[in-house]
């Protein structure tokens, strides 16, 4: 069994060997550079390979646990060692994403470790949380995701998914989740940033619908989420191919988690309000092309229009935690979910 290095020093051509492995045997690392880490949700870096025997990918991508602040959100959200035992599990998901090459958790000490393809190596353009994707980049990443759902519309999950389960926020965290959204609303405010919260907004709100969100995710007609599908954990393969990382947040719910929070997050505002209808009919329509079995138009708009309380929740939360994501992305998805909680959470 794979562990978990307690450091990044730990990380050597030794333990790299071990975790290519299964995906290329006879690789052996003779060494190793890493790049510049990054701090965020996870620390993260690419890794440079050189080989003494064997051939592997000259470039990996690598996430470890961050910070305990992050841990215990993850510990929260029961997504700590999601994204590590989804990539041990060799299970299939029909979309564009960076090839896993190997996962593991320790449970014990809150961390976990994935290693999996540099994307950037075969012309991935990373997206940005600044960046609105284009209607056209939205709708095939919609595509994308139907198939996704489709495939595990329903019926039980096999074995290798068997883990995956529905978020529910547990009535204990409500008065921390509470605090949060005080925080973030007084950080937002006192910097000058109030006018991207919606008026009807208040904390009490907020708090009340982003937990009743959680509860209607985990009771409509399941399937497998990504989770988190906002702009920066996508990126472009040519024009016509958006392809989905960062799958700590893996989970199962309902399809309009991830249709509402992909389609608020990353369209421009003006670009939401005008084609989120045909944008969601072209959904559906890819879900029964697929083979599931997909609700009504005005059924699903209910559902969706609901979304939006999560969104804006989740990114409320990540600036009072202030080292999830840089200030400006955070304000830029606030602002696409503020206007969207407005249009549509109103009553």
């Amino acid at each position: 069994m794979l562990r978990v290095p307690r450091s990044w020093s730990e990380l050597d051509s030794g333990w790299m060997t071990s975790a290519l492995g299964a995906r290329f045997p006879g690789a052996i690392v003779g060494e190793l550079e890493i790049g510049p880490i990054v701090d965020g949700t996870n620390s993260r870096a690419t890794v440079s390979l050189r080989y003494s025997a064997g051939a592997g990918p000259e470039r990996v991508f690598v996430k470890r646990e961050g910070a305990i602040v992050q841990r215990v959100a993850l510990v929260a959200l029961g997504a700590l060692a999601n994204e590590a035992r989804l990539f041990a599990s060799g299970a299939s998901l029909p979309l564009e994403r960076p090839a896993a090459y190997a996962g593991a958790c320790d449970r014990r000490r809150l961390a976990a470790i994935v290693v999996m393809e540099d994307v950037t190596i075969r012309g991935g353009r990373p997206n940005v949380g600044t960046s609105a994707l284009s209607v056209g980049q939205v709708r095939n990443g919609l595509r994308a995701l139907a198939g996704m759902h489709a495939a595990y519309w329903g019926p039980r999950l096999p074995p290798a998914l068997s883990f995956l389960r529905p978020w529910h926020m547990a009535a204990f965290w409500a008065p921390i989740s509470l605090a949060s959204l005080l925080r973030a609303i007084h950080l937002l405010r006192s910097g000058g940033h109030g006018a991207l919260l919606p008026a009807h907004g208040n904390a009490v709100r907020l708090e009340r619908d982003f937990r009743a969100w959680s509860l209607i995710a985990a009771n409509a007609t399941q399937t497998v989420l990504h989770g988190d599908p906002h702009p920066a954990n996508t990126y472009a393969i040519s024009d016509t191919t958006i392809g989905f990382y960062d799958w700590q947040l893996v989970r199962t719910g309902t399809w309009a988690h991830d249709v509402g929070y992909f389609m608020v997050s990353c369209l421009d505002i003006d670009d939401r309000r005008t084609n989120e209808r045909t944008l969601l009919l072209g959904y559906l329509e890819d879900l029964r092309s697929a083979g599931a079995p997909a609700p009504g138009f005005e059924e699903a708009w209910e559902l969706y229009r609901r979304s939006p309380t999560y969104g804006l929740g989740a990114w409320l939360h990540t600036v009072a935690g202030a080292r999830f994501h840089p200030l400006p992305d955070c304000l830029e998805v606030i602002a696409r979910f503020g206007a969207a909680y407005g249009d549509h959470c109103a009553d």
